[in-house]
């Protein structure tokens, strides 16, 4: 196995390469480049580059991963040369993959010191990034490194116009910036731009940096206001002081329902059409269900057992894994879903192999809502392949064969066979059976009510009125609630 040995190009042209540097490059026969588009990179005769790879592949994760592997088979037959941009040790993702590749013992690294971009940055703004506690950030994760800090931010990889108005849509509002362009060159710029203007007066390249003095307000400073609230409030009121986590399960599952009802009053609505009193009302109950969560999370920190951080991180990380058609591994191709039910199969094949489960039917809580618990234990069926083609035609026929048996046999167990069979044909429809069962049921209610006030218009006592009076009056409802 030969040595990789990585080198930086420094942060402009061959005037700013450490002399070490420039003797690797020269030493080498096998040399490479992360990109060619580099003031410096003309200083790495006869070298290959990866710039192909960021025209082919999907994503930035990719291409990096693609790169990382790439260089480490080539390591195989003989040692060579990788250089970079800037420094090997500053926002180089490639270089972090490699070590980790160094850590498992899949290849060896001399990595060598180069001249970082952030030299020239702070003898441009006459900056101690030390004693100003300067946070640097990279600008394609620019909300979630960035969440929580007011500044200063040196935010680098502005590479492209959507890369800035990523960054500037992550605030309602915020300062002016300094620009920081090819700095080191000939032609660098050092301007400031108002924080609205960000993505159209700034001409990006991969040279582009931006300086944040100051946020006034941080990103997702809502989160951190809200956890600093629930804290408060369980230091200071007394009905929090005394909550556990039984005493909140009860609220927990109201406002869920809460919730639920408030999706519900949607129903009528597509998933892009506004209506500001149903959104407004679905925003307030969402918001009460998150504060259920926040305040599960403080019961746990004050044990330290774990934080709403950890909440939030540990969903994060396991979305992750559990979607590799979006997000491969490390050196691994994403993997094929076209379709919903293909994403689901591989969810569960997924999850199966986390739990440590034998079955497929392991981990379904009993005590779920009976529709709910049916619907589970079909999709998780379906999932392992134990399903039959030919669509709602097959539960149709299901029902049909149940509704037999129940003539035959009016048991309940019988009973409980038709309905297993009916969730069947909620499910191949696409239809959610509490959702269907639900509606139903509350068209029956409006239904009866007519019904009723119709019968007391007409006189009518209902518990006596025969079987074709009562038709009539039902069909009746039915068509006022149509007109």
């Amino acid at each position: 196995m030969g040595t990789i040995t990585i080198v930086g190009l420094g942060p402009a042209d061959a005037t700013l390469l450490a002399p070490i540097v420039s003797a690797a490059i020269d030493s080498h026969e096998r040399c490479f480049l992360r990109t060619s588009i580099h003031p410096a990179a003309e200083s790495v005769v006869d070298s290959v580059s990866f710039d192909e790879i960021y025209e082919d592949a999907p994503d930035f994760a990719t291409v990096y991963s693609t790169i990382a592997e790439r260089l480490i088979t080539e390591a195989t037959v003989g040692n060579l040369l990788y250089a970079v941009p800037g420094s090997p040790l500053v926002l180089e993702r490639t270089v972090e993959l490699l070590r980790e590749a160094e850590r498992e013992g899949r290849v060896t690294l001399d990595i060598l010191p180069a001249m970082s971009f952030l030299d020239v940055v702070w003898a441009r703004l006459r900056v101690d990034p030390i004693e100003s506690s300067v946070r640097l950030i990279d600008g394609h994760v620019f909300a979630e490194a960035a969440a929580g800090q007011t500044g200063p931010l040196l935010v680098a990889h502005c590479h492209s116009a959507q890369v800035l108005s990523d960054i500037k849509l992550s605030l309602d509002d915020g300062p002016t910036v300094t620009v920081l362009q090819r700095l080191g060159l000939p032609d660098e710029q050092i301007f400031d731009v108002p924080w609205h203007e960000l993505d159209r007066e700034v001409e990006a390249d991969h040279l582009t940096s931006l300086w944040i003095p100051e946020l006034e307000v941080p990103v997702a400073a809502e989160f951190a206001r809200f956890e600093e609230l629930v804290r408060v409030l369980r230091d200071e009121c007394p009905w929090d002081r005394k909550q556990t986590h039984a005493s909140l399960r009860q609220h927990l599952l109201e406002e869920t329902h809460e919730t639920l009802e408030a999706i519900d009053a949607r129903a009528g609505l597509s998933d892009d059409e506004f209506d500001d009193a149903l959104d407004e009302h679905l925003a307030e109950e969402l918001g009460d269900l998150l504060y259920q969560v926040f305040f599960h999370a403080r019961l746990a920190s004050e044990r330290g057992s774990f934080t709403v951080a950890d909440v939030a991180r540990g969903v994060h990380d396991k979305l992750v894994v559990r979607h590799p058609h979006v997000f491969p591994a490390a050196g691994e191709a994403p993997v094929t879903a076209d379709d919903a039910d293909t994403v689901v199969s591989n969810w569960e094949a997924i999850k199966r192999a986390e739990k440590g489960r034998d079955s497929a039917m392991d981990g379904i809580p009993p005590a779920l809502p009976a529709l709910l618990l049916a619907l589970k234990v079909q999709k998780r069926a379906a999932g392992t392949g134990f399903d039959w083609d030919g669509g709602p035609e097959v539960a149709y026929t299901d029902v049909e064969e149940e509704l037999a048996e129940v003539r035959d046999d009016p048991s309940e167990h019988e009973v409980g066979d038709l309905l297993f069979a009916a969730v069947q044909v909620a499910r191949r429809l696409d239809v959610d059976p509490e959702s269907a069962l639900r509606g139903a049921s509350g068209r029956f209610q409006r239904r009866f009510r007519t019904v009723e006030e119709l019968a007391a218009e007409d006189g009518l006592d209902l518990e006596i009125v025969g079987k074709d009076r009562l038709q009539a009056l039902w069909e009746r409802a039915k068509q006022r609630e149509t007109d």
